[in-house]
């Protein structure tokens, strides 16, 4: 009896619906022309200087004047990405669906696919999806602190991104975890996803979790520093929201968690520009 075969890859329904709408988003972007793109951008990217310049006009005002006596473009830009000076209130949420391009939006679904798969075979659909829009929260949050009066949009998912990275940390380091190619590719058991989670206080003691969080805060930061090492020459890597979206995954983990994530117990739910 020849046995059934496994097909190459086993991504979860909502990963590839998720990184088919990006796709999707990007080809449409593409397709416009620059006024018309710029305007989207302007619409739903996350401008922090927008939030606060509805508390804090002042603030935003003299970075303002500093960016217009150094270059006449910047300000302009800086102007039409201010507009009427009201917060969009989706945009903390909406900017993870844009990109600054193809490499840009590639990168983050191929990140996507291989750690988003083993978060929502262990979350569940509608359990995921909340998660990754608390990330894309969380790091537009993270932006906001650490560039209040910028006035320079954010897009990207890599928020989103770097959630599911931390919240595999949780849970793919012990024996018999999801580890690997088997993150996106060939089945496993359903116990694999459902180990219990690492307590936050063990993640420091256990050797692989945390040389992988070490690696990535190191690949951050390098990213931010020298963005043109993944392709980025004209633009800035907004790694505080890289952060944001780590440590919200990090942390909020458990609260996304299902009770019945214990080894052993039944299968798992189931499977229904500054970039970033």
């Amino acid at each position: 009896m020849t046995p059934a075969r496994q097909p190459i890859f086993n991504v979860p329904a909502v990963v590839l619906a998720l990184v088919a709408i990006l796709v999707a988003i990007e080809a449409v972007c593409d397709l416009l022309p620059p006024l018309a793109h710029f305007k989207i951008i302007a619409a739903f990217a996350f401008v922090p200087g927008r939030f606060t310049f509805a508390f804090d006009p002042d603030l935003v005002n003299a970075a303002f004047n500093v960016s217009a006596a150094t270059s006449e473009s910047a300000a302009e830009l800086a102007t039409f990405f201010l507009g009427d000076g009201k917060p969009l209130w989706w945009t903390p949420l909406t900017y993870a669906f844009l990109h600054g391009g193809w490499a840009h939006v590639g990168m983050n679904s191929l990140w996507l696919v291989a750690f988003g798969s083993a978060a929502a075979r262990r979350f569940g659909t509608r359990r995921f999806l909340l998660f990754c829009a608390v990330c894309a929260i969380a790091g537009a949050l993270a932006h906001f602190l650490t560039h209040m009066a910028d006035l320079q949009p954010v897009v990207g998912a890599s928020a989103v991104v770097s959630g599911a990275m931390a919240a595999v940390v949780r849970f793919a380091f012990q024996p018999g975890a999801p580890l690997g190619a088997a993150l996106m590719f060939a089945e496993r058991p359903a116990g694999a996803y459902r180990l219990p989670a690492l307590p936050l206080r063990e993640i420091v003691s256990n050797r692989n979790a945390i040389t992988f969080v070490a690696l990535w805060f190191l690949a951050n930061f390098l990213f931010g520093v020298f963005p043109a090492t993944i392709g980025l020459t004209d633009v800035s890597v907004a790694w505080e929201a890289h952060v944001g979206g780590f440590l919200a995954g990090l942390l909020a983990f458990k609260w996304f968690d299902p009770p019945t994530a214990l080894a052993g117990q039944g299968t798992g739910p189931a499977e229904g520009s500054a970039p970033v």
